[in-house]
């Protein structure tokens, strides 16, 4: 059994990633689904779908909730979720780094793989020093 991958993200960005790192891993070792949440998005319509899609994901190790931006729309759905009975954890600032950590440590449980999740969205963010 595996953890399940959700992308939380607004309009076009999460589908964006998961392409990105197709072109990186064309098998995808672990479950990922997204739900980009419109501007106009009703919270508690997209709140029931994305409950829907979280327990199809969950396998029984949970979901790892990955959110673009912390306090946002979407990020607050996802964030929801546990209360509608999903097992999981939400990390915010989703960037393309950190999928493909996750991705990469598809062995691991959800406890640990929220916390490589931030350690790779943190380690994928450079400052020349020019």
């Amino acid at each position: 059994m595996t953890v399940g991958v959700l992308l939380m993200t607004h309009e076009s960005v999460g589908q964006a990633l998961v392409k990105a790192a197709r072109h990186v891993l064309p098998k995808l070792p672990l479950r990922v689904a997204t739900v980009e949440v419109p501007a106009r998005a009703d919270p508690d319509v997209t709140r029931t779908l994305t409950a829907k899609h979280a327990r199809e994901l969950d396998q029984g190790d949970g979901v790892l909730v990955l959110a673009d931006l912390y306090g946002a729309t979407p990020c607050n759905i996802g964030l929801s979720l546990s209360a509608a009975g999903v097992r999981l954890r939400c990390v915010s600032g989703l960037n393309l780094p950190m999928l493909l950590r996750v991705l990469n440590y598809a062995d691991k449980p959800l406890d640990e793989l929220a916390e490589i999740a931030a350690s790779g969205g943190r380690g994928g963010i450079f400052i020349d020093h020019a």
